[in-house]
């Protein structure tokens, strides 16, 4: 037993030194660049307006000129954001961020059903730092490692669970695209979780008009239509099939065509997702969720780490190490893309140029061909 203690230990110490130095480097590497953290401060704005009372949806922050985006809830739920000086809360974004990382590592075992030892998960935290997605959402100062943690922690909870899918509602009234999730417990014949997850939605844009009247009108009415304000779609950064389309037609409008192209993709996906056996159901509806939506930055595709998990647990460890390399590689910003660059690249770049919007399609086009008789796609384990 004594013997097992200490190599217990070890193992442990062994996960924490690869973790101690991506900090360290995470660190040194924010400190040269002069990381500013952007999105923490248009959060830190959006609270600001709420806390003063002043137009939510008039302002812009940051050399960048950055409006508030979300719904009226979310702004109120960043007040707090105004009581912390601004270094603090940039100090307070990467430390939270890096532990949210922690947390999704292991709920992403839970969710594939692996149990690893402590070691490995801080090693896989040590590693996960580096993904593309995950090292843009601690470099934005951005939430999207809560956001995925709350939909996760909802739907790996036992079927049945008091309030199963509130999360999920909640996570929809932050951010909206979360909504798909609620669609996807309905055709998989989890009523109440539909129901819960939706009343929750509901209290939450109830909450916004109660609070902030003025802009929940403007919004709900107004700035949900306005796509253009969150940014340019056909920018590199956006790894959506909208950018994707207006990259490959090199346009900044694809209209008609990236709509037909979306609900042909958000149709196939929800098929398959509720063909699927629950992981990949999960995984199938994210993607789709990532790529119908007008807008899907590359730090919004922090789901490569519920995917590689389930990827590790049903041993394609050829696909795990590829999927990783694809989220690790930034070829995004290595083809051209200053100005107005990204709506001239070569047919040769365009892969480069949108690697997680054509991964997503690969891998929600993989899993249904696996559903198919004969496919050999596992299904064995149960629904939530």
């Amino acid at each position: 037993m004594k013997y097992r203690t200490v190599t217990d230990r070890s193992l442990f110490a062994a996960g924490i030194l690869p973790l101690a130095l991506s900090l360290a480097a995470l660190t040194v590497l924010c400190a040269a660049l002069r990381i500013p953290m952007a999105d923490a401060l248009v959060y830190r704005a959006e609270g600001a307006a709420v806390a003063h009372g002043t137009e939510l949806y008039g302002f812009t922050v940051t050399r960048w000129h950055l409006p508030a985006t979300y719904p009226p809830f979310a702004a109120i739920l960043f007040v707090p954001t105004t009581w912390l000086p601004v270094p603090v809360l940039k100090a307070a974004f990467a430390v939270g961020n890096a532990l949210l990382l922690a947390l999704l590592v292991r709920l992403s075992c839970r969710f594939a059903r692996i149990a690893p030892r402590p070691a490995v998960l801080l090693a896989a935290t040590a590693a996960g730092l580096w993904l593309e997605p995950v090292f843009q959402t601690l470099l934005f100062g951005q939430i999207n490692l809560a956001l995925t943690c709350l939909i996760l922690w909802d739907l790996t909870r036992p079927p049945g669970s008091l309030g199963k899918g509130f999360g999920v509602g909640i996570a929809a009234g932050i951010k909206l695209t979360p909504a798909l999730f609620l669609l996807y417990a309905l055709l998989t014949g989890r009523r109440r979780e539909a129901a819960t997850g939706a009343a929750a939605f509901a209290g939450t844009v109830l909450l916004g008009a109660l609070v902030l009247p003025g802009a929940s009108a403007d919004f709900w009415t107004r700035r949900l239509y306005e796509t253009d304000r969150v940014g340019k779609a056909w920018i590199v950064d956006n790894q959506s099939l909208q950018g994707l389309v207006a990259r490959l037609l090199h346009t900044p409008a694809p209209g008609v065509v990236w709509v037909a192209v979306a609900v042909a993709v958000a149709a196939g996906g929800l098929w398959t997702a509720r063909r699927a056996d629950d992981r990949w159901g999960v995984l199938v509806t994210a993607l789709t969720a990532l790529l119908v939506s007008p807008i899907s930055w590359s730090h919004h595709w922090v789901w490569c780490v519920p995917l590689l998990a389930v990827l590790v647990a049903e041993g394609r460890s050829a696909m795990a190490v590829a999927v990783a390399a694809v989220f690790a590689a930034r070829t995004l910003w290595l083809v051209p893309h200053e100005g107005d660059l990204d709506l001239h690249l070569p047919w040769w770049q365009q892969p480069l140029a949108s690697p997680y919007a054509l991964l997503g399609i690969v891998v929600s086009t993989r899993v249904a061909i696996r559903l198919r008789p004969g496919g050999g796609w596992p299904r064995s384990s149960p629904r939530p």
